[in-house]
């Protein structure tokens, strides 16, 4: 656990430094953030904050492969992880040059593509689900390129429509790394296996890189991550939940507590669920995007002002408290999903059942002492 600690700091503290770096690269080359009808911001606000977690990503990864309890583990950790990180920057790249040149939708859908391709290339793919009773569902060589496809396009996109708000994604991608960190690392302990896994490494270093970009983009921000980093984190994210499936090959999975040798449910469950529900937030936001857009007559790459943060903003909480509220969603569904998959007592639920409460009420009857500035200045919401 110490050198995962340490992979997180090293993270975090790169991707602070370099986002200095990265926001004077894009003062002087023109990426900033014009200010149009569906932002919030009300100045110009520069991107390229990717390439700052990028470098974090790669500074952890360089790092880990020097500590001693890592270095040690299977040539497999750092082939894979590798792999996520070139593919990565791949994504990264055309997300500099959307930030640069503002490339239509298809084009950006084909890198997002190209990048996962990429990846189903060199072996990141899925291969099979465990179920109960111990058998194992393999899966079409075919058939899982496309599910890995689907899967990465989606999260990227997902992750992309969701930022909207300063610091939204990063902390929301960010607490859902930590969680599948914490599900990768708890599910290693319970059944007695190597701690060293790639999804563990590549998660707890994107957990760092949101981290390290959090203080510069926290309202009111000075850097924006961009597509550059929007598509970036959220490739490496589902990129380490299809590694995971990969490491119990004898689909031979328990959970702690009282619940011993069991599969929640037959071919999702202990692997894949907890790897999609803590994007949640940000895939809810894209499926209720694509809807709303396709029933009122535009495509659904048309942008509007109608995402969820726009409508937590419509009922009166301010951006920072917005943004915090849908940090408390994607913590709830992430780490309550972690934690019912794993344990089975009776304190997983009533956790789950007093942070539910908690952040319900914090949504819905918080008293709202004034109506936030950025509604009083902006247009009036669309309906």
């Amino acid at each position: 656990m110490r050198e995962y600690i340490l992979v997180f700091l090293v993270a975090a503290s790169v991707t602070y430094l370099l986002t200095v770096i990265a926001r004077e690269v894009a003062l002087r080359t023109g990426a900033v953030a014009r200010v149009r009808d569906r932002d919030v911001h009300a100045e110009p606000i520069p991107y390229l904050g990717g390439l700052a977690m990028l470098g974090g990503l790669v500074a952890a990864y360089l790092v880990a492969r020097e500590l001693p309890f890592l270095s040690a583990s299977g040539p497999f950790v750092f082939r894979d992880a590798g792999i996520v990180l070139i593919a990565g920057a791949l994504i990264c790249a055309v997300g500099v040059l959307d930030d640069l040149f503002e490339l239509d939708a298809l084009t950006k859908l084909g890198g997002q593509v190209l990048a996962a391709g990429f990846l189903i290339v060199f072996g990141i793919q899925f291969y099979f689900f465990p179920a109960a009773d111990g058998v194992v569902f393999a899966v079409d060589p075919a058939q899982g390129a496309l599910l890995t496809g689907f899967l990465v396009v989606a999260t990227v996109n997902a992750v992309n429509f969701v930022d909207g708000l300063d610091g939204l994604a990063a902390g929301v991608v960010g607490l859902s790394a930590l969680a599948f960190f914490t599900f990768c690392y708890q599910l290693t302990s319970i059944n007695d296996a190597s701690r060293a896994t790639t999804a563990a490494l590549l998660s707890i270093a994107l957990a760092g890189a949101c981290a390290g970009f959090l203080p510069h983009n926290f309202n009111p921000a000075r850097l924006f991550m961009g597509d550059s980093g929007s598509m970036l984190i959220g490739l490496v994210l589902s990129a380490s939940a299809v590694t995971l499936t990969g490491q119990f090959a004898d689909g031979d999975i328990s959970r702690g507590g009282s619940g011993g040798q069991a599969s929640l449910l037959p071919t999702l469950l202990p692997l894949l669920l907890p790897a999609v529900s803590i994007l949640v937030v940000p895939l809810l936001d894209l499926v209720l995007a694509v809807v709303r857009r396709t029933r009122a007559g535009r495509s659904p790459l048309a942008p509007d002002k109608q995402h969820l943060h726009h409508r937590l903003l419509e009922i009166g909480h301010s951006q920072r408290r917005a943004v915090f509220i849908m940090w408390l969603w994607a913590a709830l569904i992430g780490f309550g999903t972690v934690l019912a998959s794993l344990y089975t007592e009776p304190w997983v639920w009533l956790s789950i059942a007093g942070a539910t409460v908690f952040t319900v009420l914090m949504t819905f009857a918080l008293p709202v002492l004034h109506r936030p500035a950025i509604l009083q200045h902006d247009e009036e919401p669309v309906v």
